[in-house]
């Protein structure tokens, strides 16, 4: 994650550390950063939820507009697009938003019950929450300790008309199961990584 907004001209960052915090911190120490990019694992505590543990790193925004993602999803974003779509509209919260591949085959299904045919593994058509965001630093004032970013905090923000969906219509994947890990890992020994064509 760090490498992709890093090739993009991003130099400062900070991971979220809770549980095994230690190993990601002795990775990124070990870790040859392209110059002038700095890493400083921030500790928010093993237990603590998302929106706390960005919440807890308040103190490193210093009053500066910010980036957060996940640290299981890659893509091909063009992350200058998104700033410039996040600092054009002047809500307080951009969320990337991308159409997944499902990860079965369709049926498609006549008015009768007629099978008509079938689609493997279409996008989807519904949009998700993609993990690349953009905030204001007013945004942390609507963060505690127990705030669970995905829950309350943006949905508040989307009620209060201060959340914009930027859409990525490029690669997406994430890493949430074995699967993911081997596919995703597999793209990236035939050093044809979508995320590394774009350039990243």
């Amino acid at each position: 994650m760090i490498s992709i907004y890093a090739a993009q001209g991003f130099r400062r960052f900070h991971p979220l550390t809770g549980y095994l915090g230690e190993l990601v911190s002795d990775f990124t120490d070990s870790e040859n950063w392209p110059d002038g990019v700095t890493v400083e694992c921030l500790e928010t505590g093993p237990d603590t939820p998302t929106g706390g543990r960005i919440r807890r790193a308040a103190s490193a925004v210093e009053g500066q507009r910010f980036c957060v993602t996940y640290a299981d999803g890659v893509a091909d974003i063009d992350l200058g697009a998104l700033l410039a779509f996040h600092a054009e509209h002047g809500r307080l919260g951009t969320m990337t938003t991308v159409r997944p591949d499902l990860q079965w085959g369709v049926v498609e299904i006549g008015p009768d019950g007629e099978v008509g045919g079938f689609v493997e593994k279409p996008r989807s058509e519904h949009w998700i929450n993609g993990g690349f965001f953009c905030f204001e630093p007013a945004f942390l004032e609507r963060l505690n300790d127990d705030s669970v970013l995905e829950s309350d905090p943006l949905e508040r923000l989307a009620r209060d008309g201060q959340l914009r969906a930027y859409r990525h219509h490029g690669f997406w994947d994430c890493m949430d199961t074995y699967k993911d890990q081997v596919t995703l890992n597999d793209l990236w020994e035939t050093g044809r990584a979508p995320w590394l064509e774009a350039g990243l």
